[in-house]
């Protein structure tokens, strides 16, 4: 049964003509008021997730739940088509069970607030923000266990229920939550600064309803979601064909010995509507890195890939969802079936944003962008001070290398998200007992390419005190693809070299790995993969990249055909080099995946000393 929104002044709002300006005005106060709730967030907030990485995702929506501004698309119309209550002015509601919302949050650190927002006894919009929690209780510091076979071990499960009823706090319920927790001050100090964030939302639209009334008001958001619609429209006509096109790719396993894990996808378009069906995706995975899709967030996905690569000038939002039907199989990596375990989803979120590139890219390859995206790294290092009972929990997200693209090279170490940030050094090695002593990009690491894929990142930790660490990624053997002549980036790896001496290459997932001070972890991410042909890089941006130590001498040789001397390129050297090459290799191919998928697996298992895994038992 669906949710009961409680308006004691309801009344139909008034369809109002709205000027140019007046439209643009709006449009760009609500922008604002969406930066202003991330700015109030993470200048309150505690935990370094939150705080310095940005790890959350703000969101303003009209009366019916449709995203406006924000960045995931609205998980409004799940959660109230999940809630089985009333609504009030005044309340707000608490969320992070994926499972209670249709996958509005994908797995259970994600706090979910929302809050309506009323004027006079009518609804006139909602705001709403999550930010992931470092930690919510369960098997594991960090509520990630990559062994996890259900949610129930993956930390406490909040179903949607009022932390403020008619703006009174529940300190109760807040009381039993925090109980479960091991950092409850840092969960209570972002809890708090979500909820403000969305208050400052309210503020600016009762700003805005106050200067243009309420009835302009409505309209406006009316309007800036029917002209995302025009826009989208005119892009999907434009760019998705009627003959369907499929392309497949795979998470390399689930950290239980299972792998690799196929997600596929077709595209076509019938009539004015995209069609998007996962087809052919594995069923869900024995361990954690199934990935509960909701719906519109996925459309929300697709259509920003396709603003940011045809029109950047569009204003994503809500407004085209009737002209995308996504199809996901039940039971699938996609869409797992309750009590499946959710914890590590980043991968396969990761995984899907390089196939729906693929997708996008096939009928015009000039548009193709490279895989690299492909996952979201985390390390988690945890334990007691040594001679104290004090705790200290360490969640840090990791940046890979960014995928060659058709205007330019991949940013290189740079995060799936591009609001993200990293944590600095100095304040990792202020309030955890470690010491970075080294934070680089790893050179020849990103794919060879007209356009280079963005480098990877050796960030090496030196523990200081004994403690634990789990690592969360993916990529370990099944490279990031090149496309157009571009090369595959490389793979990650987690070397763990302790203070006897002895080295340890881990998997790339892996939990209660127990360090001593003085062991050091080497966390190396993978490279973006390449676009276009290396042989057509120009020299001299090679060359400077070699003096940067982006690129190897031997590698602006082998993989771009530039013979250096000293630090200057030999231009008759690099002619006749090139000429060779094109002479012996292949004819390029539109995607580029390196060695077979079984040689990659073999390698990557030879280096961690691991049996090879049994097939998936499904």
């Amino acid at each position: 049964m669906p949710a009961t929104i409680v308006e004691p002044g309801k009344a139909p709002f008034q369809k109002v003509d709205i000027d140019t300006i007046s439209l643009d005005i709006i449009e760009n106060a609500l922008r604002n008021a969406r930066t202003e709730m991330d700015a109030t967030l993470f200048r309150t907030a505690m935990s370094p997730g939150i705080r310095e990485q940005g790890d959350a995702f703000p969101l303003i929506a009209d009366r019916d739940g449709k995203m406006i501004v924000g960045q995931f698309g609205s998980f409004i119309g799940g959660f109230l088509e999940g809630y089985d209550g009333e609504i009030e002015d005044g309340d707000v509601i608490w969320l992070s069970d994926p499972y209670a919302c249709d996958g509005a949050v994908s797995h259970n650190n994600d706090w979910l607030i929302i809050r309506p927002i009323f004027r006079a006894g009518r609804l006139v919009a909602w705001s709403s923000m999550f930010g992931h929690q470092t930690d919510i209780g369960g098997k594991v510091p960090g509520s990630m266990p990559t062994d996890a076979t259900s949610i129930f071990e993956e930390g406490i499960r909040i179903p949607p229920i009022k932390l403020y009823k008619k703006d009174v706090l529940q300190e109760d319920i807040l009381k039993l939550v925090l109980h479960q927790v091991r950092m409850p001050e840092w969960c209570r100090a972002d809890l708090h600064a979500i909820v403000a964030s969305c208050r400052v939302a309210e503020k600016r639209i009762h700003e805005i309803c106050e200067r243009f009334g309420d009835d302009v008001f409505a309209s406006a958001t009316d309007e800036l979601l029917a002209r995302n619609k025009r826009a989208m429209h005119q892009l999907f006509t434009t760019a998705v064909g009627e003959k369907p096109v499929s392309f497949e790719d795979y998470v390399c396993d689930d950290g239980r010995g299972y792998g690799p894990f196929k997600m596929k996808c077709t595209m076509w378009r019938e009539g004015d509507v995209v069609i998007l069906d996962f087809d052919g995706t594995d069923p869900q995975a024995a361990g954690s890195i199934n990935f509960f899709l909701n719906e519109n967030m996925l459309k929300m996905f697709f259509g920003i890939y396709m603003i940011m690569v045809f029109d950047p000038q569009v204003m994503f939002n809500d407004g085209f969802y009737d002209l995308v039907d996504v199809r996901i199989p039940e039971r699938s990596l996609l869409k797992p079936e309750f009590p499946a375990a959710l914890s590590c989803r980043t991968h396969g979120l990761g995984r899907l944003f390089d196939v729906l590139g693929a997708l996008l890219g096939q009928g015009q390859p000039e548009f193709l962008n490279a895989a690299g995206f492909s996952s979201s790294p985390h390390l988690m290092f945890s334990g007691f001070w040594a001679g104290s009972n004090d705790w200290f929990q360490l969640f840090q997200i990791g940046f890979g290398g960014i995928p060659g693209r058709p205007f330019g090279d991949g940013p290189d170490g740079h995060s799936l998200w591009p609001g993200f940030t990293n944590v600095p050094n100095e304040f990792l090695e202020r309030y955890f007992p470690l010491v970075i002593t080294e934070y680089s990009s790893i050179p020849d690491s990103g794919g060879a390419g007209q356009n280079r894929g963005g480098n990877g990142i050796l960030m090496t930790y030196r523990f200081t005190n004994a403690g634990t660490i789990a690592v969360h990624d993916d990529r370990w053997f099944i490279p990031p693809w090149g496309v157009n002549g571009g090369e595959p980036g490389a793979r990650s790896t987690k070397l763990l070299r302790r203070a006897d001496g002895s080295r340890t290459v881990l998997p790339a997932k892996c939990d209660n790995i127990s360090v001593e001070a003085g062991d050091e972890l080497d966390y190396i991410t993978w490279g973006g993969g390449g676009w276009g042909d290396p042989l057509a890089r120009d020299p001299e941006l090679v060359a400077l990249e070699v003096r940067r130590g982006l690129v190897s001498k031997d590698g602006a040789r082998d993989k771009y055909g530039v013979v250096l001397a000293g630090k200057a390129v030999d231009t008759g050297a690099t002619e006749a080099l090139r000429a060779k090459m094109r002479k012996n290799r292949p004819e390029p191919s539109i995607f580029n995946f390196g060695p077979g998928m079984n040689t990659l697996r073999q390698n990557a298992l030879t280096e961690t000393g691991l049996a090879a895994p049994t097939p998936p038992r499904w």
